[in-house]
């Protein structure tokens, strides 16, 4: 596939910008059975595209049949799970059934359904919405119920993954036992908090090129996607500083992932799902984060809520989060704070996942 002519873009949603620490508090969510005592099975493994509203999409499913199964919601969007599952959650395979999907738009997904070259008019024409990769989502969870068998799966997105989880838990609750939100969405729209927070850490630091790059570029609104790249660049910058960070093996890519025309469709489908995302004004593409503001529209859940959160996290902060927590109304909901933990992952975080995962009521 030909590089498009705006390779300069970067999906920096920041999915994996990954570190550490742990506090809880919350309410309690009652006696619960450990997701452990499911009988097991031996393990199976699957990986194929799946039909889904219209295109092909990738999925892959790994792990005991006879335990309870987790759907992961990848960020970005764009910035697919799936290459490294094995590095982050092979060890759980005896305990859950775990599903990584590839959204539309992003991974093994776009390559299958991508154009000769990524050019303004294939965006025009082809626009990611909310709406279409909720209904994805329901039409995959519906799919995997009546595949393996279950009476409902857990649900899991992180940072972008994480608008589409509660899209989809609000709109359909009879499929799901649960919803888990990690760098929790909650709206989006403006970029000016997070120009006023680097701006200040930038000066008590003396960080002349933060600076020098913030007065260069303006304060937002913006109206180009590369703008909003070079913002928050300097947000991770800063967030990266004081956090923990994962290992670097965490995001090697599994051998089978590991070729050039993978790594092709990631990084096209990164820039394809970032542009949509953020919108650009001269590429003529609408930002679909410019509809959501769950603090409006998805208060109301009918299944148990969890969400951890980043004490260090700017580009989803606490302040947020923890607002959409305290209205949210759920039959249960709990909500994990961890110091020294900025946007992305780490090993507390996957330790905090795995402990909310076993703790989720499956009958």
């Amino acid at each position: 596939m030909h590089r498009r002519p705006f390779s300069q873009l970067t999906s920096l949603f920041f999915t994996f910008c990954f570190f550490c620490g742990l506090t809880v508090c919350g309410q309690e969510t009652g006696t619960r059975r450990s997701a452990a005592a499911e009988p097991a099975s031996s393990p199976i493994s699957e990986e194929k595209f799946v039909t889904i509203n219209g295109i092909e999409q990738w999925v892959t499913i790994r792990g005991n049949p006879g335990k309870p199964v987790i759907l992961f919601l990848h960020g970005g969007p764009g910035s697919v799970m799936s290459p490294y599952a094995d590095n982050l959650y092979k060890a759980w395979e005896t305990d859950f059934l775990i599903v990584q999907w590839d959204q539309r738009g992003a991974g093994r997904t776009y390559g299958r359904n991508a154009p000769e070259e990524l050019t303004p008019e294939f965006l025009q024409a082809n626009p990611l919405t909310l709406t279409q990769m909720a209904d994805d989502g329901i039409a995959l969870s519906e799919f995997l119920i009546e595949h393996l068998g279950k009476e409902k799966i857990i649900l899991f997105g992180t940072s972008w993954g994480s608008a589409l989880g509660v899209a989809i838990a609000t709109k359909r609750p009879d499929l799901f036992y649960a919803y888990v939100g990690h760098s929790q969405i909650v709206n989006p729209s403006s970029d000016e908090g997070l120009y006023k927070k680097v701006q200040q850490l930038a000066t008590a630091a003396n960080d002349t090129t933060s600076l020098d790059r913030l007065n260069e570029i303006g304060a937002p609104p913006y109206d180009r996607a590369r703008t909003v790249g070079q913002l928050w660049r300097i947000v991770k910058k800063y967030e990266s500083q004081n956090s923990q960070p994962a290992p670097e093996s965490w995001f090697v890519p599994s051998s089978d992932y590991a070729n050039a025309k993978d790594d092709q469709h990631r990084s096209d489908g990164d820039d394809y799902s970032y542009v949509n995302f953020v919108g650009d004004k001269v590429l003529g593409v609408a930002a679909m984060r410019a509809s959501i503001n769950f603090l409006e529209t998805s208060l109301d859940f009918k299944i148990p809520v969890y969400l951890i959160q980043g004490e260090e996290d700017i580009l989803t902060p606490k302040e947020s989060t923890r607002l959409f927590f305290e209205q949210l109304k759920s039959p249960a909901k709990d909500y994990v704070l961890l110091p020294n933990t900025a946007h992305g992952f780490n090993q507390v975080v996957i330790d905090s996942q795995y402990a909310i995962f076993m703790s989720i009521r499956v009958d």
